[in-house]
């Protein structure tokens, strides 16, 4: 069952965990996974979405992340979101009525930008950074939308299906190397 109580703005329980419902909320895709609703907006529709959701009480982002699905494009969406190489991942928080959410937007490889949800949840600024740093994806209109773990100077975005491996000599203090 899902957490998600308010009939009115997002009817998406039907039980099943393969995220298959066809539901519609705020005018994009819902589904229901494990028993956890999902919105799919579009990039175009991201903050408007967040935007409404936090006017719900939807005030918290948990956490904000990339995926890379290189190797897994044919993975199963709702009817009608089209897959991309990257995808940014939002769980939201409602405290007051103990509710949680989670969206998903595709990214392409060719356009890897997405807006800020800074001006809405000024706490998801680190995780935007962490996003940029470590899969490539640029938060327009960010504040500081600069590397939060890896060295300024660094090439690439480790957590890239395609990155190199490579190797990195770590210095242990006594060794003689």
């Amino acid at each position: 069952m899902s957490d998600v109580t308010d009939d009115t703005t997002l009817a998406a329980d039907d039980g099943s965990a393969d995220g298959a419902d066809e539901s519609n909320a705020f005018g994009c895709p819902v589904a229901d996974s494990h028993g956890q609703t999902v919105l799919h907006p579009t990039r175009e529709q991201y903050v408007d979405v967040v935007k409404q959701l936090a006017d719900d009480g939807y005030t918290m982002v948990i956490d904000l992340c990339g995926v890379d699905y290189l190797e897994y494009l044919h993975r199963p969406l709702p009817a009608g979101v089209e897959p991309e190489r990257f995808e940014v991942v939002v769980n939201l928080l409602d405290i007051a009525h103990r509710r949680r959410l989670r969206i998903r937007v595709q990214v392409p490889e060719s356009d890897a930008t997405l807006p800020s949800l800074f001006d809405v949840h000024p706490g998801s600024e680190a995780y935007e950074r962490e996003t940029y740093d470590m899969f490539g994806v640029t938060f327009t209109d960010h504040p500081d939308m600069t590397r939060i773990l890896m060295p300024e100077d660094w090439v690439g975005h480790p957590l890239r299906k395609d990155f190199e491996v490579g190797q990195i000599p770590v210095q242990f203090k006594g060794s003689h190397s």
